[in-house]
């Protein structure tokens, strides 16, 4: 026996229905689909989350999940203890500032200065908030807080 002797048992392989060539092959004509109607015509059909007229469960889903406050600022937040690591006595903190020792990435970004740690250099702060707790250790320090709370 050779491979180019190999068949597949008889009545074990079908040929396919080959639709719509012509009326002698049986399915001619409307080739299968019957007379009119929807599914009769190309493309017809109802799409895949057709649900028999009500409206989808995709559309009655809201689009994206909760509430985005387009006025909402967001604040980077600095800790005093970072204050004493990278200042020195007598220096001023703003937004320049903390840029130019890489605190921030943008001198323009709005700051607020967070009471974690301790402080014990004399720092003048001027960012656009600090909590009361940072401004009690700040001005206990010797330092002062030149905005407002």
């Amino acid at each position: 026996m050779q491979l180019n002797d190999l068949r597949p048992a008889e009545g074990s392989r079908k040929n396919r229905k080959r639709i719509g060539r012509g009326n002698s092959s049986g399915h001619g004509t409307t080739a299968g689909r019957g007379t009119k109607g929807q599914l009769s015509r190309s493309g017809g059909g109802k799409g895949a989350g057709f649900e028999g007229g009500q409206q989808p469960l995709a559309m009655r889903l809201p689009k994206l999940p909760g509430f985005i406050n387009h006025n909402r600022v967001e604040y980077a937040p600095v800790n005093v203890s970072r204050l004493e690591e990278i200042y020195a006595d007598g220096e001023t903190v703003n937004g320049e500032t903390l840029c130019a020792k890489g605190v921030i990435k943008k001198p323009f970004i709005p700051v607020k200065v967070l009471g974690n740690g301790e402080i014990t250099k004399k720092l003048t702060v001027n960012v656009d908030k600090v909590s009361a707790s940072a401004k009690a250790k700040i001005e206990a320090a010797g330092g002062k807080v030149e905005t407002e709370c």
